[in-house]
C-alpha cells in the first residue's frame, strides 16, 4: 500500500479545524482511558490500521492493560470493562455504524444511565471525531509506522 497524499500538508487549515475539535473533546472531562478505548473500537470497526496502531499505543501510555486492548473487539463477552465503558462502547458502535443502526433507543438509554447530557454530547463528538480521522487516514492510505524487524 502506498500513501496517496498528506492531508496535513495539502490542507493544513482544514486539518487544523478538525484538530481543534479533537482538542475540545480531549479536554471535555471524559476519562483518558475511555477516550482511547472508544477511539480504538471505532478504528477497529472502520478497519483503520493507522488509528488502531496510534490509539493502542496512546492507551498503553495512559495505563491501559494489554488484556483490555486485546479483548476490545469482543468487549461484550469480556468481563474486564465497567458498565460505563460498556455503555460507551455500545454507543460507539451504534454511532460508527449509524447507517445500519440509526442509534437505537435502548443503546441511547443505556448511555444516559452512565453519562450526563453534556458527557453524552462529548462522547458522541468523540465518536464523530475518530470516525472523521479514520476516514481521512483510510482514504489517503496513511500507513502506520512499522518496526523494521516486525516488517521482515
Amino acid at each position: 500500500m502506498k500513501p496517496r497524499l498528506n492531508a496535513y500538508q495539502v490542507a493544513p487549515e482544514t486539518i487544523k479545524a478538525l484538530s481543534a475539535l479533537e482538542a475540545q473533546v480531549q479536554g471535555s472531562g471524559l476519562e483518558k482511558s475511555l477516550i482511547e478505548l472508544v477511539k480504538t473500537r471505532a478504528s477497529q470497526i472502520n478497519g483503520c490500521a493507522f488509528c488502531i496502531n496510534m490509539h493502542t499505543q496512546d492507551a498503553r501510555k495512559h495505563g491501559e492493560t494489554e488484556q483490555r486492548l486485546y479483548l476490545l473487539n469482543a468487549w461484550r463477552e469480556a468481563p474486564v470493562y465497567t458498565d460505563r465503558e460498556r455503555a460507551a462502547l455500545a454507543w460507539t458502535e451504534a454511532v460508527t455504524l449509524i447507517s445500519e443502526t440509526h442509534a437505537p433507543d435502548e443503546v441511547y438509554e443505556e448511555v444516559r444511565k452512565h453519562f450526563s447530557e453534556e458527557e453524552t454530547v462529548n462522547l458522541t463528538m468523540l465518536v464523530a471525531t475518530i470516525n472523521a480521522w479514520n476516514r481521512i487516514a483510510i482514504s489517503f492510505r496513511s500507513i502506520p509506522p512499522v518496526k523494521a524487524k516486525a516488517a521482515a
